[in-house]
This record gives C-alpha cells, structure tokens and sequence, in this order.
C-alpha cells in the first residue's frame, strides 16, 4: 500500500442506520452498497447479523453478489464476559453470515468496563484478545473498534492502550480508535494518535462522532497524525449528531491534502453518491453541505459574478466539477449586469454587455423582486422571462379562462376541486374539465387534460414540490403568496415561480411557467 493510500471504511449501512429518521429496507442496503463499491470505498460495513433478521437477509443476498473494490464487512462485539469465545453467539453469528471481513468492538474506558459491563479489567483484555484471535482463525480479518478510546486515553491511559495491545496481540489487522462520544478535540486527537502509531505495527484508525462539531476535523487531524484507514459515513449520517461525514472528508483528503482515497477519477461522483443515498434514505439534501450540496458553489453578488467570469478562483476553493458539482450563477435584487450576462451565457442567448437590451432586463428583473418574485429557485421561471424580455419566446398556449369550484360532498369526506379551463393552442380552441385532491392538483390535471393530445411528452413531466410563503405576513388574508414549484423530467429537475395576493393565481403562474419549460425542454427549444 502507497503511504500515502488510505483505507475508507464505509459504515452508513450500520451506524448511519442509527440515525433518527434514518431506516433501510434490506434491498435499500444492497443498492447503496453497489453504489458505493462502484464509487471505490475498501470496506462497507452492512450490519450486525446477530441482530436482526434484516442483516442476516443482507448479508446472505450480499454473498451472493460480486464487488469489485469493496469487501462486505459485519459488525459485532467481543464475546461476553467470562465466556469463551468459540462459545459466544454474537462471534458465530459473525462467521455464519460468510463475510471475510469483521469489525468488533471492545471497550477500551475503564469507567465502562468497570461499570457497563461490569467486569474487571484482566478479564476485559482477555476478551479482546480471545474475541479477535477466534475470527482469524475462523480466516475471517479483523479490524477492532476499541470503543471510547479518546475517553480512555485520558482517564486511563494504561488500560485504554493495554486493549491495543491485546487486539493485536489476537492478531487484529487494524485498530480503529473511536471517539464514541463526539466530544474529543482536533488536538487531542493527534497527540493520542500520534502516540498510538508509534507504538503498533499494524495501521491505525479513526472513528469520530460529529457531537463537538469537529468529527471531520478530528479525522482529518487523525490521519496527519498516522492514521491510515478512515471510518465514516455517507452525508455524516448516524446516532445524535451524526457520524464523520465521508463527503467532506474524502475531498478534503485526496484533493487539498495529497492522500489517496478513492481516486480522482471517482470523486467526480461524490455529489451523485450523495444524493443517491439521500434519495434512498428519504431525506432532503442539505444544500449547504460542503461540497457536494447544491448550493456550495452558487454565486449572487454581482461583483462576485463580475470576477469569477475572469478568474474563478477569485470566489472558488476549487474546482466544483472535482467532486461532480457544478457552478450556479443566481439572479436577484442584488444582480448585476455580470449575473444576468453569465445566465445569458449559459442560456446560449444573444445578450452581451455590448446589447441595448441589457439595462432593460436587469430593469425587469429587479421590478420582478420587488413585486415578491425570487428566481434563485426557480431558474426555469427566469429563462422564460429573460427570453421574453429578449423577444425570443412564444407562448405555446393562451389562457381564455378558468374557474374552479371547491365542493364538500360529505361531512366526513375532504373537498373535491373541479377546475374547468378554456385555452387557445395554435388554431384551436380546447376546454376541458377535470377535478383534483385541491384546486392547484385540479388545474394541473385540467390544463394536462386539455395539451396531452398535442404534447404526450408532458406524460414524463412531474410536478415534484410546491411551496407557498407568505410575503407580508401583516396583511393576514389580503397577503401577498409566492408560490414555487419543482419539476421534474428523466433526472432534470427545475423550478419556477408565481406571485400574487390570490394564492390560486401565484399557483397558476408557477405551474404555466413549469409546463411550458417542461414541453419546450423536451423539445429542445431550451
């Protein structure tokens, strides 16, 4: 192994599980497991198969399955207190499920030995040593966990090492030092890791809770300081704050500090490995999480704009294509000229900082803001504005009219909508009636009804959010709504926007601006 290579350790299938809100079903497990050897980690760590009858599913399917880079770990602990451990079920279990890897756990804190388990510490070491030399002699490799290491270290530091010694004693093939707790700090962590290396042959790693804040930090100091191999989570998930978050400290280190992790190449699809995992655990992704989230190398300032069209550096730590994100420029009452040209840019439009219309459009979208509208999230709703300010759009459809009428039929049963809607599209004129769970469901469903002849595409359109905020939240009722929904098409997501003191008109704005965009994507016209 290069010095400079680093094991990763991947353990979102068991202790991201941990998480509150957090549950995977066992196909769940096999699909982010696929992902993630596909991404290059060493080790994915699937569960406890004494445990529950969904790790013991997960693995036999895993065994099953071929994986090209990672090894399919199990997770458990030393056997029990005075009981040998060829005789401990937890320790079988580990060897029923078939892996050739295993991650157990021991405690290395007096204070839990003493008190948790309560056992004395001669046989707390033998344990240990006796727990890891039955796997690998079972040919299963082993890497220990020594639970609450950083706590031991400085309340006992004989003890807390005298369980190093004796896993490796066992013949462990890693030790893995975790701050079960979260709570160590960055220099903490180096000098205890920093003395650990120099005592054992075998690699030395680390396993941090984010409870302090500083779980990546403390990694990343942990591997200055000799580590290794480097345990985590995908999105930082796990029990309370959360685990280390493999995210940010994979570019951290392959692309600032020099090590090897999963290789350049692959960390072009660090941002679609976290949102994969997000969308299977049914979780929004932060879109300020450090590198990967949507909005971490988005732009507003026009003076930002103004340089980063130069030199991006100017405003970028890097380059957001390293990890498979990508640039956003946003337009608002803050833009400048340079946000509008850069957008026009990315647009393929005809607009430079030489053209007439340029004052006029930065005029209307400032006016837009004022009114209420915001086009950072709905940047389907500003194309269309700018290229009707351009002359450079035609509407596909004409509004005649609409009405809606909201009907409770029964005491016990929710209102019904029926929306009825009159539109010109090309020399037709086509009116059309269909009802929904709401109004905005039930002119969505009426204004499909009445286009689905002329455009079967608008078949692969789906409306994926809405959500309406209260602008001048003083004026109660007679307040003024921005609405902004999301689509989405084949993996293409985009937003628009409407406004109003009606709610039903801001709904149909957005949901026209969505349509429309939608139909002239698929087309190709944008």
């Amino acid at each position: 192994m290069s010095e400079k290579q680093i094991v990763i350790y991947d353990t979102t299938l068991r202790d991201g599980s941990q998480g509150e809100g957090i549950s995977f079903s066992v196909d769940d497990k096999l699909h982010i497991a696929a992902r993630l050897d596909a991404f290059g980690v060493h080790y994915i760590e699937g569960g406890w198969p004494g445990s529950n009858p969904k790790d013991i599913e997960f693995f036999a399917k895993a065994k099953e399955m071929k994986w090209k880079n990672a090894k399919i770990t199990a997770f458990g602990s030393t056997c029990r207190a005075n009981v040998a451990a060829a005789e401990d079920a937890n320790l079988k279990a580990i060897v029923a499920s078939g892996v050739k890897a295993a991650a157990i756990f021991g405690k290395s804190w007096s204070f839990h030995v003493e008190n948790a388990l309560g056992t004395t510490l001669a046989e707390n070491l033998r344990m240990i040593e006796d727990s890891v030399r039955f796997l690998v002699e079972q040919g299963i490799e082993v890497i220990f966990d020594a639970e609450h290491f950083f706590d031991g270290y400085k309340r006992d530091q004989e003890h807390a090492l005298a369980t190093l010694a004796a896993a490796e004693m066992g013949g462990a093939a890693a030790l893995v030092l975790c701050d079960t707790n979260g709570g160590s700090m960055p220099h903490e962590i180096a000098e205890a890791v920093a003395d650990v290396v120099s005592r054992h042959q075998v690699p030395v790693g680390i396993h941090a809770h984010n409870d302090s804040g500083v779980a990546v930090a403390n990694t990343i100091l942990g591997v200055q300081s000799g580590c290794t191999h480097v345990q985590g989570t995908v999105n930082g998930f796990g029990e309370r704050c959360g685990n280390a978050d493999l995210c940010s400290i994979l570019p951290n280190l392959e692309l600032k500090l020099g090590y090897t992790t999963v290789g350049a190449e692959n960390m072009k699809r660090l941002v679609e490995v976290s949102h994969y995992v997000d969308e299977v655990a049914n979780v929004n992704s932060d879109s300020r999480q450090p590198f990967v989230g949507r909005s971490v190398f988005a732009h507003k300032g026009g003076i930002h704009v103004s340089a980063l069209m130069k030199f991006p550096e100017t405003y970028e730590h890097m380059q957001p294509e390293a990890v498979g994100n990508r640039r956003r420029v946003l337009v608002s009452e803050l833009s400048g000229a340079s946000n509008v040209l850069y957008k026009a840019e990315e647009y393929d439009l005809p607009l430079t900082k030489d053209s007439p219309q340029l004052r006029g459009v930065v005029g209307v979208l400032k006016n837009l803001e004022h009114q209420g509208y915001h086009f950072e999230g709905a940047e389907g709703s500003f194309e269309i504005m700018l290229r009707r300010s351009l002359g450079l759009y035609e509407p596909l459809f004409e509004l005649i009219g609409f009405r809606l009428i909201i009907e409770k039929r029964d005491p016990k049963e929710d209102p019904v909508a029926e929306a009825t809607i009159k539109l010109r599209v090309r020399d037709q004129v086509i009116h059309t009636v269909a009802e929904g769970n709401g109004p905005v469901n039930a002119l969505d469903e009426a204004l499909r009804k009445a286009l689905r002849e002329l455009y079967p595409q608008l078949d692969d359109i789906k409306l994926t959010d809405y959500k309406v905020r209260v602008l001048n939240e003083k004026k109660g009722t007679d307040a003024k709504v921005r609405v902004l929904i999301e689509s989405a098409d084949d993996g293409t997501t985009w937003g628009t926007v409407g406004v109003s003191t009606n709610i039903i008109e801001a709904s149909w704005r957005a949901l026209v601006d969505s349509i429309e965009y939608g139909l002239l994507r698929a087309a190709g016209s944008i």
